[in-house]
């Protein structure tokens, strides 16, 4: 009675309705299995800060493949099994370029989640287009202090803050005087003339006058600079015993060169992180860049667990080592990602509240220098940490060496300071 009434007289309305109800559910589950969150990142790809950008973009790259060859995100919920869809802008390192590339992502691409954009100028505004469109957007590294102090709900930083980077070069400052029983009196800064810089210099005024340091030596130059001598010929006439430097990655070599051409040798150079952490800067430097110090996040050479396997993968794909720039890509990343698998959403307010009630630690974020990342209410990693690197011969060829903090220290080596050479 039953196999009649389903396949018997009358039942072709049945037979429709029980084929629209099959259909209907094979395609509900075609469309939630190839359902894609996209993520848009606004890097410079061209321009003077191109070479970090690409570096960044390869590292997103390199986890983002992996993770949808294993299956995309497991989580419990609507997004199970979604795949990871990248969408890359070119910000040429140009504020209203990066706010431009925001809006289309937004409003063309649909972008579900933003990150980028590395230079703090960009950034900054950048966030506030997102801000308004209740967009979350992750930070890997842009370190101006005000990004994360405005109070934005959608806005999280990865990486320290200037202020925290500036006042730890004159912790450095003052380890260096006591590890080698010198005095120091005399500094002086040397910083790209726009929010990147002005950004460090604000707070090195301050902290020198706080640390009992002379300031000798405050000079700004241009973005697009392609001479530096005047302010080479002035630091050899003034003479700081230490110089700190912000410095973009074509205008660090400039500056080096043209130092070293000069016999323009201070007791230490420490830059912040910027251009001379730049895989440019070393090869395009080679021997006059030995000997200074460049604040990082993270080194190659640390001692963490599955760091060096992480580094060979990266190197027969892309090429180059990962370095201080690359990581903080790799942990924005996994960031994102483990937010997502833990909210199984793209709500942005589930996002925020998942990313700010999560430690993240372990896995993919044990090769971090500090323990994890932790954000405030504020957006801010309170436990983004740095380290101090050193340029060093080793063998045949000059690399960023691990120095400080004395337990993160490459084996084999120590401090050099002052430098052999110096004035």
């Amino acid at each position: 009675m039953y196999r009649k009434y389903l396949f018997g007289y009358g039942s072709q309305l049945t037979m429709v309705l029980f084929v629209t109800l099959v259909f209907g559910v094979f395609s509900s589950y075609a469309q939630a299995a190839s359902k894609v969150v996209v993520i848009g990142n606004i890097l410079p790809l061209s321009g003077p800060s191109a070479s970090v950008g690409v570096e960044g973009k390869n590292m997103r790259e390199f986890v983002i493949k992996k993770f949808n060859a294993a299956g995309g995100l497991k989580c419990d919920g609507a997004l199970n099994g979604s795949k990871i869809k990248m969408i890359y802008l070119d910000t040429k390192s140009d504020p209203t370029v990066g706010v431009s590339d925001v809006q289309q992502l937004i409003n063309q691409d649909h972008a579900d989640l933003l990150t980028g954009a590395w230079n703090s100028g960009v950034t900054y505004p950048a966030t506030q287009i997102a801000e308004m469109n209740k967009i979350p957007f992750v930070v890997p590294v842009s370190v101006m202090d005000r990004i994360t102090e405005r109070g934005f709900k959608y806005t999280f930083r990865v990486a320290a803050k200037d202020s925290w980077w500036t006042k730890d070069q004159f912790k450095f400052i003052d380890y260096l005087a006591h590890k080698s029983g010198k005095k120091i009196k005399t500094v002086g800064f040397v910083y790209i003339n726009n929010d990147f810089g002005k950004s460090f210099d604000d707070v090195w005024v301050k902290l020198a006058k706080q640390y009992g340091y002379k300031v000798v030596l405050n000079q700004a130059y241009g973005e697009a600079a392609t001479d530096l001598t005047p302010i080479v010929l002035k630091m050899k006439s003034v003479k700081p015993q230490v110089v700190l430097l912000v410095s973009d990655a074509a205008d660090a070599i400039l500056l080096q060169n043209t130092m070293a051409s000069y016999d323009v040798h201070p007791w230490a150079l420490i830059s912040s992180g910027g251009g001379q952490a730049d895989p440019s800067f070393i090869k395009n430097t080679g021997k006059n860049a030995q000997y200074l110090f460049d604040e990082s996040e993270w080194a190659s050479d640390m001692n963490r667990p599955g760091l060096q396997e992480l580094n060979k993968s990266f190197k027969k794909i892309y090429g180059s080592d990962v370095n201080g720039e690359t990581m903080d890509a790799y942990i924005g990343i996994h960031t994102i990602l483990a937010t997502l698998q833990k909210t199984c959403s793209t709500n942005p307010d589930k996002f925020r509240q998942a990313i700010l009630n999560t430690e993240f630690k372990g896995g993919p974020f044990s090769v971090m220098a500090y323990p994890s990342v932790k954000f405030n209410g504020k957006g801010q990693n309170v436990n983004a940490g740095l380290i101090m690197v050193q340029v060093r011969k080793v063998g045949n060829k000059y690399e960023r060496v691990t120095v400080y903090p004395e337990e993160d220290a490459r084996a084999g080596f120590k401090i050099v300071f002052p430098q052999p050479n110096h004035y």
